[in-house]
């Protein structure tokens, strides 16, 4: 079974920190279940492993923190919902890479319940949503929006950090970042998009396309 916690109001990032890593490794010692936490953040950029100092155009706007987790500069902040993951990949396969493209498609279903058709690009990590209404890029192709990121790390093949939907965010926040390192894309969130979603709407999809998502699939491996 997986524990889901919903955390109300703004939680610090290094208290985040710390209690992913403390259950991270509760749950590879066999003394803790696996976790999937809801929560918000305020403003702050994080720092992945492959972050590169010129992407951090504004040092001095939020606090900026160094993370291990893999990816580039992230934005997280009030109107984001972010799910942090505290899973063992070991019962999942021991496959990274399709670890990351479940976690992918949890969003894109859970995305698809407000009729958003969200899609994942090579070489551009999270789920984008494409952009008829804006002007299409100077080689021809269709604009692109992100609206949510992945960034995950793994101790002992149990993952902590996750996954962030951009529900409200103020989108403006993002500009002291190359978000992710990409530059020719912008980012979006379900009320940019003219979609009156509430954070309790997007966990309600969360948690009911996660079982269709890991659990049905872990079912499939068993009885196999």
């Amino acid at each position: 079974m997986v524990e889901w916690i919903a955390t109300d109001g703004l939680t610090d990032y290094e208290q985040a920190l710390a209690f992913m890593e403390a259950r991270a490794a509760a749950i590879a010692d066999g003394t803790a279940q696996e976790c999937i936490w809801l929560l918000e953040h305020p403003p702050l950029y994080t720092a992945g492993t492959s972050a590169k100092p010129e992407d951090l155009r504004d040092p001095d706007r939020f606090p900026v923190y160094a993370t291990r987790r893999g990816g580039q500069y992230t934005y997280h902040g009030p109107g984001q919902r972010v799910a942090y993951v505290m899973l063992d990949v070991s019962r999942r396969g021991r496959d990274v890479r399709c670890f990351v493209r479940d976690l992918e498609s949890w969003v894109i279903a859970a995305l698809a319940e407000f009729g958003i058709t969200g899609h994942v690009r090579d070489g551009r990590v999270g789920v984008w949503v494409e952009r008829p209404d804006k002007p299409r890029l100077a080689d021809g192709r269709m604009a692109e929006d992100k609206i949510a990121a992945i960034g995950i790390r793994l101790r002992k093949w149990v993952s902590f950090h996750g996954i962030s939907i951009n529900v409200e965010p103020a989108l403006e926040h993002f500009s002291g970042i190359v978000p992710c390192g990409i530059t020719d894309y912008g980012v979006t969130s379900l009320v940019d998009l003219g979609l009156p979603v509430t954070m309790d709407d997007v966990d309600v999809a969360l948690k009911r396309n996660f079982g269709r998502v890991f659990e049905t699939k872990q079912a499939v491996a068993r009885n196999s």
